[in-house]
């Protein structure tokens, strides 16, 4: 049997999953990586002696990797060491309000009634269930299966199962269904920051982004050595398994002949002859034309508007006071229509929610008596192409550090603290303009909008967050499934995977 000649363009969860799957299947599969390491937006920073998680802090969806790894003849645990979170998140408001959301529902609900009342407590868990539902219903028609259209998703879902659809409330808001559960704009705050997960805004977002607080219910997962370790393992198996890796060797040409794809040229000039290339790049860098008018061809670009948020972030060591930080803490801005509103108008918000990973923790929050690792981040528009100021960089620096005062925290931190602005996402990822999440989901169509793995250059094919399934590491990671399996239909050769299951009434999707 003849084996076909793989290029994979970048190494991000979606391309390395895609190479460990087509190396395991028999195919010469060679990545390259301009970076000097596995991850893409799943990276560490230095900060003097000390890595940093820059990238992804929270991993959801243990059960997509299990699948990967069991399809590729191993098992995750025995690559990386996870544990699951008892505490999913601390929140907080001015003054001392604050609430930790848990792993059990039974438990959140009663932190909620103690916080806002049973009448919220119970709005939350109506909402746990149609989070669930809403889960249930999407999972194996469209986030398992290649991208469908709506006519597509109705098919597979099938007449019974439109009702289902239509009670996922396909057409609404998040911000606006998030009323139907919640009358303290607290929680409707703390909920709606769900569509920030996929670079949205809740008041832009569909209403079916509630499913991302089933996922976390579902389970979250320390780590050990953050999620570029995660990758790293991906990488290493995918070697084990056949495939080459290439770092600080980027590709600067997709190539064509005779209608299809030819091969790749790198950066240095080299020419790597091969039947399929899988681009594991945002599509916006592709219709950019930085891979080639071949390339430019076979993808949609994402106008300014439509992109989604970037953010800018603050890797340091650092001293903290006051504020019990957990491992995840989530400090809320005053007015959250507000803060999108600057968003939107291309401004850094006056007052902005700022997310916390504090790195050295875990469930018990102690502090671990030293500086301690923190990534903070803040929502940004993604306008890389105007980097910002100095000036600017500072007042957000200030506004971020009066959030946190508000609530009570103090940091004390160590030099060396790594900034990262939308401008410096741009150059980490070309063509994106800093945008993290590739299109933003406004309104119920974004989500069809998103390309599938299959192009229209024979022998193309796409994988990580700015195609379908979505952003995020579970979603990029199944995107590379995707890409691998479409590939390896078109090519009529077996694929590992399993088949993606029917949806079916009730049952659960916890695992």
């Amino acid at each position: 049997m003849r084996t076909e000649r793989v290029v994979v363009v970048g190494a991000g969860i979606g391309g390395l999953v895609a190479a460990l799957r087509l190396a395991h299947a028999g195919l010469d599969v060679t990545v390259l990586e301009r970076a000097d390491a596995p991850g893409g937006k799943m990276r560490a920073v230095a900060v003097g002696s000390r890595a940093v998680e820059a990238g992804p802090t929270v991993f959801t969806m243990r059960w997509f990797l299990e699948e990967i790894f069991s399809e590729a003849g191993a098992r995750l645990d025995e690559h990386v060491r996870l544990s699951p979170a008892r505490l999913l998140a601390r929140h907080a408001w001015s003054g001392t309000e604050r609430l930790d959301l848990f792993a059990d529902i039974d438990e959140s609900a009663s932190a909620i009634a103690a916080f806002a009342g049973a009448r919220e407590a119970e709005g939350y868990r109506r909402f746990c269930a149609r989070a669930a539902e809403v889960y249930r219903t999407l999972e194996g028609p469209f986030i398992r299966g290649e991208r469908p259209s709506p006519i597509d998703l109705a098919f597979r879902v099938g007449p019974w199962g439109m009702a289902d659809l239509w009670r996922i409330q396909p057409f609404a808001t998040l911000w606006g269904a998030l009323g139907d559960y919640f009358g303290d704009p607290r929680l409707r705050q703390l909920f709606g920051r769900y569509a920030t997960y996929c670079g949205s805004s809740p008041f832009e977002a569909p209403a079916t982004l509630m499913l991302v607080a089933h996922v976390e219910q579902a389970g979250v997962w320390y780590v050990e050595g953050g999620l570029s370790r995660l990758a790293r393992a991906v990488a290493e198996l995918a070697e084990a398994r056949g495939a080459r890796i290439r770092y600080r060797t980027g590709a600067a040409a997709i190539l064509a002949e005779g209608g299809r794809v030819s091969g790749v040229v790198t950066e240095g000039g080299e020419r790597i002859a091969a039947e399929i290339v899988v681009a594991n790049a945002d599509v916006s860098a592709l219709a950019a034309g930085l891979f080639g008018r071949e390339a430019a061809r076979a993808a949609e670009g994402v106008a300014v508007a439509e992109r989604s948020l970037s953010a800018v972030t603050f890797c340091m060591a650092a001293r903290t006071d006051g504020f019990p930080l957990a491992h995840h803490s989530v400090f809320f801005s005053g007015d959250y229509r507000a803060e999108f509103e600057a968003i939107r108008r291309g401004r850094l918000p006056d007052d902005p929610t700022v997310y916390v990973c504090a790195q050295d923790r875990s469930d018990d929050g102690a502090p671990p008596g030293a500086p301690e690792r923190l990534l903070l981040l803040v929502n940004a528009p993604a306008r890389g192409e105007t980097p910002l100021t100095a000036e600017e960089i500072g007042s957000c620096e200030t506004s971020m550090r009066a959030r946190l005062s508000a609530c009570g925290l103090a940091l004390d931190p160590e030099p060396g603290t790594v900034t990262t602005a939308p401008s410096d996402f741009a150059a980490l990822f070309p063509g994106t303009g800093g945008a993290l999440y590739g299109r933003a989901s406004k309104g119920w169509a974004a989500t069809f909008r998103r390309p599938g793995a299959r192009t229209g250059l024979p022998g193309l094919y796409l994988a990580g967050g700015s195609v379908h399934p979505g952003p995020g590491v579970p979603m990029a990671a199944q995107s590379g499934r995707i890409a691998a399996d479409s590939l390896l239909r078109d090519l009529g050769r077996p694929s590992t995977r399993r088949s993606a299951p029917a949806a079916t009434r009730g049952g659960t999707s916890t695992r």
